[in-house]
């Protein structure tokens, strides 16, 4: 077994007060934090207090530079692996280095907390016992309804992350094959400007109601019958 040890710990999404204090004893007992933007967890390091060296990893980072990070982790580095909000590993290159740990015999740990896609499906009030994350999606519209056509006769309630400048023509693509199907516009979660707004495709809200700014999740639900979400088989009895 290595010396060292990787630790995932979930971030806030924006509202620090959702740091739990278990992740904040291991950002500050870590002698290496791998991390997506300095910028962003260097603000995170200037509230905990903290002047641990930092290691980017991203969607640009090679495999040499992976290979990097685990043989420095291998060696003792006590490391925490995050995200710039949320939970690492999930929509996120971590999972690439977790991967080359376990397979390296590094012991692997986590620290549970937020998570943009369950905060989403929660808030949308949406059955999600059975749900996809579909991450982020193709920018092209031919692409983005061909990774959505699947689910068209499916119960499964969908979640992904869009763009504040984007998240309409999503709506509108999915319009044609989803229609009638209420989804959930969830911007800004857990910040001081946090809003759900639901609607039914294929009417798209207006900068009014949604203005094009901050972070953006969206949940559309899946298939109903008989006016309510399709439930699996062994619960219908219950």
């Amino acid at each position: 077994m290595s010396a060292g040890r990787l630790v995932l710990v979930a971030t806030p999404l924006g509202n620090l007060g959702d740091l739990s204090p278990r992740a904040a004893e291991e950002l500050k007992s870590a002698t290496l934090w791998i991390v997506e933007d300095t910028r962003v967890s260097g603000k995170l390091q200037s509230v905990l207090g903290v002047r641990a060296p930092m290691r980017v990893l991203n969607d640009h980072t090679p495999e040499r530079a992976v290979e990097d990070l685990v043989a420095e982790i291998a060696a003792g580095a006590r490391t925490v692996l995050l995200t710039d909000a949320g939970t690492p590993c999930v929509s996120d290159p971590g999972a690439a280095l977790v991967d080359r740990c376990r397979e390296e015999g590094i012991a692997v740990d986590a620290v549970p907390g937020p998570s943009a896609p369950t905060l989403a499906l929660a808030l949308s009030g949406f059955f999600a016992q059975r749900y996809a994350f579909l991450g982020f999606l193709p920018r092209k519209p031919g692409p983005l309804r061909a990774l959505f056509r699947p689910f068209a006769e499916s119960p499964l309630t969908l979640v992904w992350f869009d763009s504040p400048h984007r998240f309409r023509k999503t709506l509108e693509a999915l319009a044609q094959d989803f229609a009638g199907r209420r989804y959930a516009v969830c911007r800004e979660m857990t910040k001081a400007h946090q809003q759900v707004f639901r609607g039914e495709l294929p009417e798209v809200p207006s900068e009014q109601e949604v203005p094009t700014k901050g972070e953006f999740t969206l949940v559309l639900e899946g298939l109903r019958r008989a006016g309510r979400t399709e439930e699996p088989e062994e619960a219908a009895g219950e």
